[in-house]
């Protein structure tokens, strides 16, 4: 095949059809086809040669064109696409015939400088006859070029279409998963994004959520998803207009794909009820969700700033006694009557668990006798603790109790202020009672550092940062002794974590877990130790930190702003 006049206009129809085919740039073809005839053309007149050939847009001639390049001397590495200024001399000269001199990618005018580094030198050079090998390797270059001018063209589709709502038609099941016709493309819906026991055949319209859009090797792949629980609120979105201008907003959402979901709304608009609003007229709107999501029953709740609150809407229908929130350890405790029990928990644990989904929180549920008999032995178990470490009566000890105090540190070094607030403490009261806390822990302490350092603790560690002396101790009975040892540790050794195993969680218990170190500071004081070892620089851990203290401006540019 020669690129001849008889088929030149044949280079401009093929591009015209393939971009139709495609739905690409037509000019993406023919620069495709550009470097698929270079290519050729190089294996004709060698492959060092820097050949490119440009396609007329109008007439669909090829002209095929060597290159040159003036380099410096030490630069020159490939004489046939370099030269040096002194071997480009005899063919610096305005343009003869189809030889031209270009600068900074124009036609060059002024000869008199001589050749300098950057010019380039063109000349034409004959079309090559491409061969059956050499046709079949453009065909592949052509190709290629054009997959991926359609793979760019499907990513920018639908990159900005993650995370909402798109029709398809099923083209096929491969491995439970279900391949998805999406227009331009194709979309996966995997077996766990799959509602229940969902099941589809080729031609099945099917309506999901798109997850993720990512740029892959081998094309832009489109994850679907039915389960995801933003699908269940871009399905009210389409349904409920309030949602769609903003009146109403989705605050959180829960599910258990396929059984139960909830979710929580706040209306922004006083003289609108958001649940109601959700609902719809006898429940036309929630039943039109319900209906995509294959009866998944829907519990609409309102939305409250306050967590205790909010809680107790999210454990609807079951009715709820008292809420205790630890916002310190991200745990709730909720307090229902005995008959409630079963209806606040669900079955199988349904509602607690999709109520802890909507709350973020970790939920402890009791009944009224389980909290009275807990909290009975929490007071007596502080009772005994005071009345053995400070030498008190059952009365005495029981009054501490009673007003707040729960262990030995708080009564040691808490604002006198708070002791004398107690009915029948005065300050020499008061005095002693701090005394006697202080002493008792200062001897827990020396005999806990005296037990520690007899298991071998060495001194390094004495005194470090955020470790008491019963860490310490707790420490050295686990083998960790010196600063290395300590700084090898991992974050979840100390405070404790998950690991799965067989499927199922396992609790790793943390040699700091009981002392309440969570894995944050576990984190920190691991981080401390390796810094004074000189394991790591301390000026890599806050980069950003270190410029925030230099030049404001040089802050800002970096910035981007």
């Amino acid at each position: 095949m020669a690129i001849t006049s008889a088929n030149q206009l044949e280079l401009l129809q093929t591009a015209e059809a393939v971009a139709r085919e495609k739905m690409i740039d037509p000019g993406l073809v023919i620069e495709a086809m550009e470097d698929s005839l270079a290519r050729a053309a190089k294996s004709r007149y060698g492959a060092e040669m820097d050949i490119r050939v440009v396609i007329d847009r109008k007439t669909g001639n090829a002209y095929f064109t060597r290159v040159r390049t003036v380099v410096e001397d030490e630069e020159l590495e490939n004489y046939q696409a370099q030269f040096s200024a002194a071997d480009a001399k005899p063919y610096f000269e305005p343009a003869k015939g189809q030889a031209r001199w270009l600068r900074g990618g124009a036609p060059l005018t002024d000869f008199a400088g001589g050749p300098q580094v950057g010019d380039v030198f063109e000349e034409q050079v004959p079309p090559v006859e491409l061969g059956r090998i050499a046709a079949q390797s453009a065909k592949q270059v052509i190709l290629q070029r054009v997959r991926e001018a359609e793979r760019d063209r499907q990513y920018e589709e639908f990159k900005d279409r993650a995370g909402t709502i798109i029709n398809g038609i099923v083209k096929r099941e491969e491995y439970g998963n279900i391949i998805v016709d999406v227009g331009r493309g194709e979309a996966i819906l995997r077996r766990n994004e799959k509602i229940g026991r969902e099941s589809y055949r080729p031609n099945d319209r099917i309506r999901a959520y798109v997850k993720d859009v990512r740029r892959e090797t081998r094309g832009p792949q489109i994850f679907l998803s039915r389960t995801d629980p933003q699908f269940m609120a871009e399905l009210f979105k389409m349904e409920v207009p309030e949602i769609y201008d903003g009146v109403i907003e989705i605050k959180a959402c829960a599910r258990d794909p396929g059984s139960r979901a909830k979710i929580a709304v706040i209306s922004y608009d006083n003289s609108i009820d958001p649940v109601g609003a959700c609902v719809g007229m006898r429940g036309s709107r929630v039943q039109a969700v319900v209906g995509e999501l294959q009866g998944e029953k829907i519990d609409i709740i309102p939305w409250s700033e306050d967590q205790a609150t909010f809680l107790v809407n999210a454990l609807q229908p079951a009715e709820v006694a008292k809420v205790v929130v630890d916002p310190d350890a991200a745990r709730i405790e909720v307090v229902v009557p005995e008959e409630q029990l079963s209806l606040a928990i669900g079955r199988r644990g349904q509602n607690v668990r999709l109520a802890s989904q909507l709350t973020g929180l970790d939920i402890d549920i009791l009944t009224e006798e389980e909290e009275s008999k807990r909290r009975q032995a929490e007071f007596n178990a502080r009772t005994q603790l005071f009345m053995d470490t400070l030498d008190l009566d059952e009365f005495f000890a029981q009054l501490l109790v009673a007003e707040g105090f729960t262990n030995l540190e708080e009564v040691a070094y808490v604002d006198q202020d708070e002791l004398l607030s107690i009915d029948g403490v005065d300050e020499g009261t008061a005095d002693e009672l701090q005394a006697r806390a202080r002493d008792y822990i200062e001897a827990q302490n020396a005999k806990a550092l005296e037990n520690a350092r007899a298991l071998g603790l060495e001194d390094s560690l004495v005194g470090f940062e955020g470790l008491s002396a019963q860490m310490l101790e707790a420490l050295a009975k686990d083998g960790v002794k010196t600063m290395e040892d300590f700084a090898t540790c991992a974050d979840w050794e100390l405070a404790g974590g998950w690991t799965t195993q067989d499927g199922q969680r396992v609790k790793d218990d943390g040699i700091l877990e009981p002392f309440g170190v969570t894995l944050e500071q576990a984190q920190d004081m691991v981080m401390t130790a390796r810094v004074m070892l000189g394991w790591v620089d301390p000026d890599e851990l806050h980069p950003a930190a270190d410029e925030g203290e230099g030049d404001e401006s040089a802050a800002t540019e970096e910035a981007g702003v």
